[in-house]
């Protein structure tokens, strides 16, 4: 696995999506909701390729349910990986840049910022319930924009409620700022399964073993073991997000066998990889609270 925090490749910037498919993110070029009405979930799909959209905001919160697909988010100083049966909550006048990975399925709505007013105020990835899911599917078969009242309004006012209630997904990699801490996450990133410790690593970008750390904690909130260990989750969801199995991952990111990688991973999601992806296929299945 080539990890990577860009997430599209070359090729895939050649080929581009349609524009159609791009309108839904570049956001210039969609129409504007009216008034305080939430525009209903358009569906986007994409068989191939990839997508890189430039940075930028917008006025409206954006609500994204990934159903298939790939999807990653830079904003708020983090970087977010979205996998199935997840959604993206990104509030308004928040810069962000998406990319994404065909084959591709999903919902895309953006909501007035006063409707969004009672929501997560900074950027997220969330578990999506049975409902949040079957309310966005049927919201997506109404007229784009609905005067409320009326039923798609109160359909999205259940939207609403659950998006207020769903977790948050532990799928936020804290991203620094300080050029020294950012030569380490790329060098990190290129390869993951160099097991070098805190020292060699502080070494390779100039600094002391406890200016390393201390600056991780001050930039990130975690110590240098935690922030390496949430890097090996986002990049292990993005290769099995690829369909690689549980060993290829686990070899990818350095470990000795799969079964301390499958360790590292329930300590830090609460629950097995196998258990973690069969979940994100399997969308109708309601998941129990705890349930590993």
């Amino acid at each position: 696995m080539r990890s990577e925090l860009q997430m599209v490749d070359e090729a895939e910037r050649r080929t581009g999506p349609p524009d159609a498919f791009a309108s839904h993110f570049i956001l210039e070029e969609r129409q504007p909701s009216a008034g305080e009405r939430p525009q209903s979930p358009i569906g986007v799909s994409q068989a191939q390729g990839g997508l890189l959209s430039a940075s930028h905001h917008h006025r409206e919160a954006q609500l994204l349910y990934l159903v298939r697909g790939e999807l990653t988010c830079e904003a708020s100083g983090a970087f977010w990986i979205v996998p199935p049966n997840s959604a993206l909550w990104v509030p308004g006048d928040v810069e962000h840049r998406i990319h994404a990975r065909a084959p591709l399925e999903g919902y895309n709505v953006y909501l007035e910022p006063k409707v969004a007013r009672h929501l997560p105020a900074e950027c997220c990835a969330v578990s999506v319930t049975p409902l949040f899911r079957e309310v966005m599917l049927r919201l997506a078969a109404t007229p784009m924009l609905h005067r409320p009242p009326g039923p798609a309004s109160r359909l999205v006012g259940v939207l609403l409620d659950e998006l207020a209630m769903v977790a948050i997904d532990r799928h936020r990699l804290p991203m620094p700022a300080d050029p020294r801490l950012q030569k380490l996450v790329a060098m990190m990133t290129a390869n993951p399964a160099d097991s070098a410790g805190m020292k060699t690593w502080a070494k390779r970008i100039g600094v002391a073993e406890r200016t390393l750390n201390r600056l991780l904690v001050k930039e990130t909130g975690l110590s240098f073991g935690r922030w390496r260990q949430q890097l090996h989750v986002i990049l292990a969801i993005q290769g099995m997000s690829r369909g690689a199995s549980v060993q290829r991952v686990a070899g990818d990111l350095g470990y000795e066998s799969a079964s301390s990688f499958v360790t590292m991973f329930r300590k830090a999601l609460g629950k097995s990889p196998a258990r973690y992806m069969a979940e994100r296929t399997e969308p109708s299945t309601l998941r129990r609270q705890g349930d590993t």
